[in-house]
């Protein structure tokens, strides 16, 4: 089993929209995980690149997410795959933690697009959801079978941190608690 590594990972935060809230199951779950994974990205110097999905129509990140972007702006797109928009770009990492909406197209399509140009995909079944649970069950489990790595919000930031006893591991462990 694969597991993340500070200096290869980037976070991607795919389309946590407004229009979403009242459309998908347990929405305030997954922008709370996905807020989560933002503070231990920018605590680990991650990367994070943040899509939003036809902004004038689904609106844009919402604000228990956006407001821990801290700078970081998000990238308009169109296409459903995060990876074929323009503006993408992990910054020279090869492994993507991914989080967002709608996990069986948006997040899945990127992760395919991802594992096709040798990425090493992770995604935080906990931070990822759909319109039903079985669409997002179909997503998780599509992407598994193409070789992503599922895996939990709490388990990624803490293979992201390696060891106990730094400032980044404090940091992290008030995250999830």
């Amino acid at each position: 089993m694969r597991t993340l590594e500070r200096e290869r990972a980037a976070l991607v935060v795919v389309d946590v929209q407004e229009a979403f809230r009242p459309a998908v199951q347990d929405f305030e779950q997954v922008a709370a995980e996905t807020a989560k994974l933002i503070d231990g990205a920018r605590a680990l110097g991650l990367p994070i690149v943040v899509t939003e999905q036809y902004p004038k129509g689904l609106g844009n990140t919402v604000p228990e997410v956006a407001d821990h972007l801290d700078g970081v702006e998000p990238v308009d797109k169109v296409c459903f795959s995060a990876a074929r928009a323009d503006g993408f770009d992990l910054g020279g990492r090869d492994q993507a933690l991914l989080c967002g909406i709608e996990a069986h197209v948006c997040v899945s399509q990127t992760a395919h697009d991802l594992l096709e140009r040798g990425v090493e995909v992770h995604v935080a079944q906990d931070a990822v959801t759909s319109r039903t649970e079985e669409n997002k069950q179909v997503g998780l489990h599509k992407m598994e079978r193409s070789g992503a790595i599922v895996t939990s919000v709490e388990t990624a930031l803490f293979e992201l941190v390696g060891a106990a006893g730094s400032e980044e591991f404090k940091q992290v462990q008030r995250l999830v608690k």
